[in-house]
């Protein structure tokens, strides 16, 4: 099955087949960790039980895809000491603490206050319950933060030395941790991520008004994500322009991939809106361009002139088709989110939110488009790093572990099957309690911690069981 492949392309599949599925999980946890604790701040000032409904409900489902998201992110951590040990070895003096500061701050933090958040509310009281809530939603943020300056330093490397090993080694912490493409790469996945849990929200929101239009769970959950996507989705636009042009500056391959440009246009470049890219030609058939405005958006000038692929060598450009193709799909999802945002403040304006079934509708089907644009989103910028793992200074063939190619492929296939055994049962579970309204008083999860070991205490069993009693 694998036979044709080299053990560094099995390598670069089973890392990209793993981080795929670990990334949607954080991708939602992340957003819906700051919805819980938005739901029960207005449940502690307002006392409305619709908040509370929902606290309950969106918790469970919070607490099944936060556990796939650490099981699947812990398994990304032995393919470093595997497949990459090379590269971990090069790069472990600056990326090896960066990791470390991410589990005693972050993870920690979550993991710390999680129990009291699923389980806490009647034993801690209010306050120290919407704490934890809230050290929850901090914690899934400071993750984000620790991750996206690890991959960004990946990107665009600063503050470092190169040793007598051949090893990268700190030199400031602080261009280190806040390298150039840091802060644009963290607020467009923070926004990606608030606007994927939208979607989901809103998805699952106009399920049940479809079901039951006077649902008042349902039409709270609804109207909270349509303002999110009418809120979040041009931020997101903006926040996506401005790391376009960040990364022009820094990594001006990936884009010149992103945009199609074999070719330099020295009087500015066209948008390509849509063609199929021809790496033997070099050149991108059936295209559909608009004159310029490519240099527009990029240098905000009609006529700048932009390179193109032909001044960079062989060697080094990335694979045209993917990363063109992967763009369009990430940013044409970014305009349907505006679209949808758009759609339902004018159906709030005309009074008509809850009632156009049509929107309903559309709010479903876009309900998993958020974890589409993310993995889009995703593999534009890791596929548009090829062929280097930290940009321009070491590359991908050289970071590899020798391991041999029917031992990777093995690892594949393993990779494979479990993961669709597991997740594929998990998202499954995940999907049944979605289809259940807000209001049902038990999701396949008890409202408290079940003891797995030990004795189980005397007032918690039947004394009619008890010898004696």
């Amino acid at each position: 099955m694998f036979d044709s492949f080299t053990a560094e392309t099995l390598a670069r599949m089973q890392f990209a087949f793993t981080v795929s599925f670990h990334i949607v999980f954080p991708a939602f946890s992340i957003g819906l960790a700051s919805y819980l604790a938005v739901l029960n701040g207005l449940w502690l000032k307002t006392r409305n039980e619709t908040y509370l409904t929902l606290f309950t409900y969106w918790k469970k489902i919070f607490a099944v895809a936060f556990g796939m998201g650490v099981v699947s992110g812990i398994v990304m951590s032995y393919q470093f000491g595997t497949n990459w040990s090379v590269f971990s070895d090069k790069t472990g003096p600056i990326l090896g603490p960066l990791m470390a500061y991410e589990v005693l701050s972050a993870f920690f933090l979550e993991a710390g206050f999680l129990g009291i958040m699923l389980f806490g509310r009647e034993r801690v009281g209010d306050k120290l319950h919407m704490f934890a809530t809230a050290m929850v939603a901090f914690g899934t943020l400071m993750s984000a933060t620790w991750i996206l300056s690890v991959n960004s330093w990946m990107q665009t490397p600063a503050g470092y030395g190169i040793n007598e090993l051949g090893q990268f080694v700190p030199e400031n912490w602080w261009e280190i941790v806040f390298n150039p493409s840091f802060p644009y790469r963290l607020t467009h996945m923070v926004l990606a991520a608030y606007l994927t849990t939208a979607l989901v929200v809103g998805g699952v929101g106009g399920l049940h008004l479809l079901r039951n239009r006077d649902d008042a769970p349902a039409r709270r959950m609804f109207s909270m994500a349509m303002w999110m996507l009418v809120v979040v989705a041009p931020l997101q636009i903006l926040a996506g322009d401005m790391h376009g042009i960040n990364t022009l500056e820094h990594q001006p391959a990936k884009v010149m991939a992103m945009e199609g440009h074999y070719d330099s246009h020295p009087d500015g470049a066209p948008l390509i809106l849509f063609g199929i890219p021809n790496a033997e030609e070099r050149r991108i058939d059936y295209s559909i361009e608009i004159p310029n405005l490519s240099s527009l958006i990029l240098k905000h000038h009609w006529d700048a002139p932009l390179d193109g692929l032909d001044t960079i060598p062989d060697d080094e450009e990335p694979p045209v088709a993917i990363v063109f193709f992967s763009f369009r799909v990430m940013v044409g999802l970014g305009f349907a989110m505006l679209g949808l945002g758009a759609w339902s403040l004018w159906r709030r304006v005309k009074g008509r939110l809850y009632d156009d079934r049509l929107l309903q509708r559309a709010a479903i089907l876009m309900g998993p488009m958020g974890f589409v644009a993310v993995l889009a989103g995703w593999i534009t910028t890791e596929v548009g790093r090829q062929p280097f793992t930290v940009y321009g200074l070491l590359r991908t063939s050289d970071s590899l572990a020798p391991v041999a190619a029917p031992a990777v492929a093995a690892s594949l296939l393993a990779f494979i099957v479990v993961y669709f055994f597991i997740f594929g049962a998990g998202t499954f579970y995940l999907l049944q309690m979605m289809n259940k309204p807000a209001a049902t008083p038990h999701l396949g999860l008890q409202d408290g911690p079940i003891r797995t070991a030990g004795t189980t205490p005397v007032a918690q069993t039947n004394p009619e069981s008890i010898p004696g009693e």
